[in-house]
């Protein structure tokens, strides 16, 4: 009998608590694992929330000491390093993340340095020392509050240092995957609908080019097609908001598909468009769920042509047909993914590459530096032509 599932292997996955009210059980989380906590949120959204005053109150009252550290942005080595500087000494039992996937990731690097006190510039991949790291690191805590990045379930903190010598690279490491990941959707409510719509097509893409990459496995397809259906069926109802039932199932349908990207990703890896996002989000002040939106439908149609042209008997060309089918709204005779695609780019308002200030004297540098992790998973190898359209398309 032949086996109908090859083999392949996952890397450690965080405990899950996923659900309406979800936020509730978070004091209670903090405390299995000590006394001292460091709170790192975003500038503005939760902390203006009626959740903020009671997480504290709790805490307050369950004698849980809370330190509390804002990451406005993308997060820099140096702001990494400060923080480990800053909190080191107080001598922290665990790291609770709570805001969008830049929170996250500065929580991952700062969990993954508190125990150590170096800095992440020796572990950050192809800009640091390279020195291996073995852990340990902080247990931590992860609570998204936007719907993309999906950095609640992947080992890799990304951090950013912007301008004409900038780059966007990863401290990865096991160790760094949050102990759990608490989502709660209704922690959605409060992102404005740009947010929304561009953190959407984030998870959009990360489902898609986990599912055709090429090291993707019958575990990590399944969870890209359950994400993908979830995508479908709530992405513009949490675009539009409220406080509909549908708004609110929207919103429960996204976090749980980019809940389901990161997983995918960190098992299956990307694609073209996140080997893309890394010189444009590094050299360019662009929001990473833009760039991942602004791109995919470009991408994926010359992903598909090269894959048509060059190997067609790739398993992802098939894997693209099985896409276009369940995104299809009913045609008789669906339409090309990357025109399905192109029109969820046009009715979300997601702004093309020249809004950041992108424009053709660009291209060679941003190709030239193009070909990093993710690509290395592209379910074909580009040419240097191929990777300079999907840039140009979008300008």
């Amino acid at each position: 009998m032949n086996l109908c599932v090859p083999a392949f292997s996952l890397s450690r996955l965080p405990q899950i608590v996923f659900g309406r009210g979800a936020i509730d059980q978070l004091p209670g989380y903090i405390g299995r694992y000590g006394k001292r906590a460091l709170l790192v949120t975003g500038a503005r959204s939760f902390r203006q929330s009626p959740q903020w005053q009671v997480l504290l109150d709790e805490l307050r009252r369950l004698d849980i000491a809370a330190e509390k550290l804002t990451i406005a942005g993308e997060p820099s080595p140096a702001d990494i390093d400060q923080a480990v500087r800053t909190y080191r000494p107080a001598r922290i039992d665990v790291v609770v993340g709570i805001g969008g996937g830049s929170v996250l990731d500065a929580a991952k690097a700062i969990a993954g340095l508190l125990p150590h006190g170096n800095s992440v510039m020796d572990y950050l991949e192809g800009v640091g020392r390279d020195i291996p790291y073995s852990g340990p690191a902080t247990p931590l805590v992860a609570v998204p509050t936007t719907a993309g990045t999906g950095s609640e379930a992947t080992k890799n903190a990304v951090l950013s240092v912007r301008g004409t010598d900038g780059f966007k690279k990863s401290f990865r490491h096991e160790a760094l995957v949050p102990q759990l990941a608490l989502v709660d959707p209704q922690l959605l409510a409060t992102c404005p609908a740009p947010l929304i719509a561009a953190n959407g097509m984030d998870a959009l893409t990360q489902l898609l080019e986990s599912y055709v990459s090429i090291r993707a496995n019958p575990f990590t397809d399944a969870l890209a097609l359950s994400g993908l259906q979830a995508a479908k069926a709530g992405l513009f109802a949490a675009w539009r908001g409220g406080d509909s039932v549908d708004a609110d199932e929207g919103r429960a349908c996204m976090a749980y598909a980019s809940l389901l990207s990161g997983i995918a990703l960190a098992q299956a890896g990307l694609g073209s468009v996140h080997g893309l996002a890394s010189p444009l989000g590094a050299f360019f002040p662009i929001p990473h769920g833009v760039v991942c939106g602004t791109l995919m439908a470009t991408a994926t149609r010359i992903n598909s042509q090269a894959l048509a042209k060059r190997a067609p008997q790739s398993p992802a060309l098939a894997k693209y047909a099985e896409i276009t089918a369940l995104l299809a709204d009913g045609d008789v005779e669906p339409k090309p993914i990357w025109d399905t695609l192109q029109a969820w780019t046009d009715r979300l308002q997601i702004p093309r590459l020249r809004h950041y200030g992108v424009d053709e004297s660009h291209i060679d540098k941003i190709v030239a530096n193009a070909r990093g992790g993710s690509m290395q998973t592209n379910p074909i190898v580009l040419t240097d032509d191929e990777i300079a359209v999907i840039v140009r398309d979008r300008l």
